[in-house]
């Protein structure tokens, strides 16, 4: 699990922005003084700017603006009226008050426990829900407690988790967790399997934690030749190093086939989108990887980003494949959509697991300065918004669809036969094996329920889902 915490070090940072502030001026920020820069920065960048009402009439030019801005008493407040169909079209923009945790999430540092968990609901009309262990990460509380991928919870602290208090129970540093099982009654049908209440539990307790999202790299044989697996987690540029790596190591294995394993990779850099692309290629330097295309008034913003063949001066272990496998479900988004979608106006890519989320939109951290760049951001407040603002779409234009990416050959986990990751007997793993050495194999799963998850542990950072840009 990871959650999204303020540290020491933005008491700090903030104390030395209070201390700087008093020295070039005693005025204290004021609510108008925020809500103006959300106002500004939502205006000049939003994504779906021409659709808002508030924006399309240019308050920020009308006599009255000041009594506008007045009428909001949050800098939240503002922001969600801006925001265009909330529900629908723009889930993802957010808003927050202290952009030091923000960019340290960028940078793969979160306050995690170790465990991170799928949450479905016990039956379609039910509002109590319960957990499903997917990995965990190391040196961890979760790991220390020996909890397992598959392993099931149904409760934190004795109280049934719900639809409406899982993110405030198990956002905490620290609580007791309460295992569950699976019990199929004794029968050979699903339909009358259960997820009971056993009295095991564990305690969970969060550290402050920098996950390497390259979770597991294999060499694996199919049909005598080596096929490379990579679980890649999060789009992180700091790990885009370590990434050429990995690469580093299929090259030399002499890989012939690849499965990059997405399924749980809720997106993240842009930059390093476009570098798994090019590590998986090599064959289109300086090719149209994507496009971003921004809203009417900031077109000239327009960009294209082109496969690369070095990255911070290093060359790239490029494998230049025409064929890549991704495994890919309803918890992989933004980055890991536009790599399959990307890709696939180049080389053939074959999608196993389930449906994607759906999301082409990427986003930028604006903070309060005259440019909405970090440098001379206002030292009297750490307000940021990371709102869409463009669109990404492959060289032919060609965006991921709303309701997501449909998976060339369709299975979901399931809850009593998870395998371990990068196993050739896991069940989407195996259905790539399978794939590839044109068996036409159905994996070997028994009966079970499936893994229809509505909520995960991404879900507890608010940024999680995010496909992101520099300014």
């Amino acid at each position: 699990m990871k959650t999204y915490k303020k540290i020491l070090a933005t008491a700090i940072l903030s104390a030395f922005f209070i201390s700087c502030f008093e020295d070039k001026d005693d005025t204290p920020v004021n609510t108008i003084d925020i809500n103006e820069f959300v106002y500004r920065g939502m205006d000049t960048y939003y994504l779906y700017r021409d659709q808002v009402d508030d924006l399309i009439e240019d308050k920020a030019n009308s006599a009255e603006f000041n009594n506008y801005l007045n009428g909001f008493n949050s800098p939240e407040a503002l922001f969600e009226n801006l925001i265009y169909d909330r529900t629908g079209t723009d889930k993802f923009s957010w808003i927050v008050d202290d952009y030091i945790a923000l960019e340290q999430q960028f940078n793969g540092i979160v306050t995690s426990n170790g465990m991170e968990f799928g949450l479905q609901r016990y039956s379609p009309v039910s509002d109590n829900i319960f957990g499903v262990v997917r990995y965990i990460l190391p040196n961890t509380s979760a790991e220390n407690n020996n909890l397992q991928r598959g392993d099931l919870f149904n409760a934190v602290n004795g109280i049934q988790l719900t639809v409406n208090n899982w993110r405030s129970l198990l956002g905490q540093d620290s609580f007791t967790l309460n295992l569950a099982e699976y019990n199929t009654n004794g029968t050979s049908t699903v339909d009358d399997d259960s997820i009971d209440e056993t009295p095991s539990t564990i305690v969970l307790n969060a550290i402050q934690y920098v996950e390497n999202p390259i979770f597991k790299t294999e060499i694996l044989q199919v049909e005598d030749e080596n096929a490379g697996y990579l679980m890649y987690n999060g789009f992180v540029n700091n790990f885009d190093t370590a990434l050429n790596n990995a690469f580093a190591e299929f090259k030399a294995n002499n890989v012939q086939h690849l499965i990059l394993d997405l399924r749980y990779n809720p997106g993240g850099s842009v930059n390093s989108a476009t570098l798994l692309g090019s590590l998986v290629t090599g064959q289109f330097f300086g090719q149209v990887f994507a496009k971003l295309q921004y809203n009417s008034i900031q077109q000239s913003r327009n960009f294209d980003y082109t496969f690369v063949n070095t990255n911070d001066g290093n060359v790239l272990n490029n494998l230049n494949l025409n064929k890549v496998y991704v495994i890919a479900t309803g918890s992989s988004a933004s980055a890991s959509e536009m790599v399959i979608n990307s890709l696939d106006a180049y080389i053939e890519v074959i999608t196993i697991g389930t449906k994607t989320v759906g999301k082409s939109q990427a986003s930028i951290t604006l903070y309060d300065s005259p440019n909405f760049n970090r440098t001379e951001a206002d030292p009297r407040h750490t307000y940021a918004m990371q709102p869409l603002v463009a669109i990404t779409v492959n060289k032919n234009n060609a965006q991921v669809p709303n309701n997501g990416l449909i998976p060339f050959i369709e299975i979901e986990e399931e809850i009593n036969n998870f395998g371990i990751l990068g196993n050739p007997s896991e069940p989407l793993l195996g259905e790539a094996l399978a794939h590839i050495a044109a068996t036409n194999r159905v994996a070997n799963k028994p009966p079970s329920k499936t893994t229809d998850a509505i909520f995960d542990s991404n879900d507890l950072l608010p940024l999680s889902k995010e496909m992101y840009i520099k300014n």
